[in-house]
């Protein structure tokens, strides 16, 4: 590839990885401890790509990615971080950044991201955002809120899909905070809380006298959220009445009120939210298969938190620490056992019920620090996995002990390569043949899926 690659970093180790990756893959690299030095060469030529860290020593990476932008339009940046948060993602591709790398980072996902980038450099980005508070720094968090940033513009509905608990809203509440109406009302409703016979007047509101106890006008939650983003979460529990309801206003941007002659311009943005797959009701005549693909224009699929496992000790210590604050109580710790156990468990409540538990925690334990016999009895063994971990792993164990004696030193290369082909066969299977979705549900790279799929069987 007849590409240049400039990366800058003031971790020298960082640099030296990617430099000995490139070069395995003859992409010439040139390297910078900071930015004056890279401005400086730029004086003389422009690479194809530069991979900058957002944080800098005495600088700020995304100060020098708005010079790069401004000076040499077109170039394709990536933004590197090792403190992954949903703003810091948001202000790189607003700021004009090709791509947002959070660290550690896997070399198969940056080899993608720069070949990609080197074939289509990005457009310009936008400025300022707000702090979503979202937790994680998983393949599968990353994910989304990439999604989440290059959304960040955005004004088309969304339709997001996920697991009960998994922070639907929170993602909803993201996609508002960091739009072009983050300074409007977010209004959020639950369409399957509210009963059917009262979800119309809710929704579209009603003149005085639409029926009996309509005793003044009232706006309804499409009127109070004008100039903002209307959320509505189980959007797949919606009646079939209303569904047509709110395609007609998606579709003409104005409704009346229930009872009322005038038209009232609708100025919202509708971001909707489901744990049914909407697909399957469209097939069995519970959804309105036009409201599903008007709905769908983007669709956000959060991850189930079994999926993104790496972000539980973040998610418990900041837990326990909203918990210890609304509480007020001492400080609460998890110690690195309960840690380690409670990344073994399912999780069918998903983020949601760790908050739970972490709230319970913080309430009940006697110590600052909380252990493994803190846990209620229902959390002590991992829901629906110790008897097949224990058979899985007693089995690895006898193999390791039958072939320790005869090793000549690739025992681990040997069986790590088998444990990772059945790992991708089985994940590739529990997907339908999907690759794409195989990797996110490994918590992995498309590239590395596919590394995994090739090695060859060791007899």
């Amino acid at each position: 590839m007849d590409k240049t690659v400039w990366i800058i970093d003031d971790d020298p180790g960082i640099r030296y990885v990617l430099t000995e990756y490139f070069a395995s893959r003859d992409i010439p690299t040139k390297t910078f401890a900071e930015g004056h030095e890279l401005t400086t060469a730029l004086a003389e030529r422009t690479p194809d790509l530069v991979i900058a860290d957002i944080r800098l020593e005495g600088e700020s990476g995304l100060d020098l990615m708005r010079q790069l932008q401004s000076d040499h339009p077109g170039l394709p940046v990536i933004i590197m971080t090792a403190y992954s948060d949903l703003d810091s993602a948001v202000r790189a591709f607003r700021g004009g950044a090709f791509e947002f790398l959070a660290k550690p980072f896997d070399l198969d996902e940056v080899g993608r991201l720069v070949e990609k980038a080197l074939q289509s450099p990005p457009g310009p980005g936008e400025s300022s955002s707000r702090n979503a508070g979202m937790i994680g720094s998983s393949t599968a968090f990353q994910q989304l809120i990439r999604l989440i940033g290059r959304l960040s513009a955005s004004d088309v509905p969304v339709l997001i899909t996920g697991e009960t608990g998994t922070g639907k809203e929170l993602v909803a509440r993201a996609l508002h905070n960091h739009s072009p109406r983050a300074n409007g009302p977010f209004i959020a409703i639950n369409t399957a809380a509210i009963p059917t016979e009262l979800l119309e007047s809710e929704l579209f509101g009603y003149e005085k006298g639409a029926f009996t106890g309509a005793e003044q006008r009232r706006a309804g939650h499409f009127e109070r959220a004008a100039g903002g983003t209307l959320f509505l979460d189980e959007i797949g529990d919606m009646p079939l009445n209303l569904q047509s309801r709110l395609l007609r206003v998606l579709a003409e941007g104005e409704y009346y009120r229930l009872g009322g002659r005038g038209l009232v311009k609708a100025d919202v943005r509708v971001i909707t939210a489901t744990h049914h797959d909407l697909a399957e009701r469209v097939a069995s005549g519970e959804f309105r298969a036009d409201l599903y693909h008007r709905l769908k224009v983007i669709s956000v699929t959060v991850p189930p938190l079994r999926e993104r496992r790496e972000d539980i000790p973040a998610l418990t210590r900041h837990f326990l620490a909203q918990a210890a604050a609304e509480f007020r109580l001492p400080t609460r710790n998890a110690a690195p056992e309960l840690i380690d156990h409670l990344q073994r468990l399912d999780w069918p409540g998903n983020v949601r019920e760790l908050r739970h538990l972490c709230q319970s925690l913080a309430a009940l334990a006697p110590a600052a620090l909380i252990g493994l016999d803190d846990l209620p009895e229902e959390y002590r063994t991992p829901s629906g996995t110790s008897a097949t971990d224990s058979e899985w792993e007693n089995g690895l164990a006898a193999e390791a002990s039958r072939r320790l004696p005869s090793s000549n030193g690739e025992l681990h290369a040997e069986l790590l390569e088998r444990f990772e082909r059945q790992l991708a066969q089985a994940a590739l299977k529990a997907c339908a043949g999907n690759k794409s979705k195989a990797a996110r549900r490994l918590g992995i790279s498309r590239n590395t899926l596919a590394r995994m799929l090739d090695t060859k069987a060791v007899s």
